[in-house]
């Protein structure tokens, strides 16, 4: 998709906030974020814009946000036509943005504190007379985490961990929310993959980066959007949308089930020839289901691929647009 132009009225900043059924952590995102930036245009920004993606919400939120935008000016509200997933949604944020300077994108329940954004404008400032060049990606990371379950905690780091055995280089503990220059969003926009996971496709661009550390907070209201079935789904998203190792996994574990049956074939054949067999179930029954669940795993891991691949060939888009207030100049709460 090729990013859209920037114009010399455009903002400095856009926040991109992908929201689904968010209706009651709206306000509060609001009442907070609001002095923040305005903070940031007393400081010398020239101007931002607060973009929120909509994702199919059922709930009260295009109405919470259509009140927003009436006390709000720099409030925009793109409404997705259906539900496309929060990856989807944080891409037609960054497709539609109008930052000069870069977009900083980050969740609408406040896990993620809108009083960090200072911080990741400093950290990518830094220098100007750096010999390594501009800072193009900042990563907000997770240094305490004590609000969330044990088990989100164990998987999370357990995401990671896999995600650089497999040749990843994602930050440990980064999610989406992160400061991300002009020159990033337009690469990221350019390539053709339709279903990215951007907290992984980012790091693979090789920008300089620094990294901010913060408390992640409890969610400000409401439920978690991310039950264990769609970070399940994010997680193979990620993973094979990333990296081949699994391909070249699923080769070993042929090559090892291979390997391991030309073994017992000789063994069968040597305790033929010295008469030493005895008819039994239970070697028959492990080597059979051992090569059964291999057997499955390598089909389950190149189903993944396969999968992606006819996703990608039919071509179809993440995600589509309903309503741009910034273009269409509607009410989106209205009948």
């Amino acid at each position: 998709m090729p990013a859209p132009p920037t114009r010399a009225a455009d903002p400095d900043l856009t926040v991109v906030v992908p929201a689904r059924d968010e209706a009651e952590v709206l306000p509060e995102l609001v009442a907070r974020l609001r002095p923040v930036l305005d903070g940031l245009v007393t400081g010398g920004l020239a101007g931002y814009e607060v973009l929120v993606v909509d994702d199919g919400s059922t709930d009260a939120t295009p109405v919470v946000l259509a009140r927003a935008r009436r006390a709000w000016p720099q409030l925009r509200v793109v409404r997705l036509r259906a539900g496309s997933g929060h990856q989807a949604a944080l891409s037609a944020g960054l497709a539609r943005a109008r930052g000069r300077r870069g977009v900083v994108t980050m969740d609408a329940d406040l896990q993620d504190p809108p009083e960090l954004l200072p911080d990741l404008l400093a950290a990518a400032s830094g220098d100007p007379a750096d010999p390594g060049g501009p800072v193009e990606v900042v990563y907000a990371v997770r240094s305490d985490r004590s609000v969330d379950g044990r088990f989100k905690r164990l998987t999370a780091a357990a995401f990671y961990r896999l995600v650089r055995a497999l040749g990843g280089t994602a930050p440990s503990q980064a999610g989406d929310f992160r400061y991300t220059s002009r020159t990033v969003v337009d690469t990221v926009l350019q390539l053709p993959e339709q279903h990215r996971v951007l907290r992984l496709v980012v790091p693979e661009l090789g920008f300089r980066a620094a990294s901010v550390p913060y408390a992640r907070a409890a969610r400000g209201a409401g439920r978690t959007k991310y039950p264990l079935r769609r970070m399940v789904r994010l997680s193979l998203d990620a993973i094979t949308g990333s990296s081949t190792a699994p391909l070249r996994l699923a080769s070993i574990f042929g090559l090892g089930g291979a390997a391991l049956t030309s073994l017992l074939l000789v063994y069968a054949l040597v305790s033929f020839a010295a008469g030493s067999t005895v008819p039994g179930w239970t070697s028959t029954l492990v080597v059979v289901a051992g090569a059964g669940t291999l057997q499955l795993l390598c089909l389950g891991v190149l189903g993944e691929y396969v999968g992606r691949l006819y996703v990608q060939l039919q071509g179809r888009p993440a995600y589509l647009v309903a309503v741009d207030t910034l273009e269409d100049g509607v009410d989106e709460a209205g009948g």
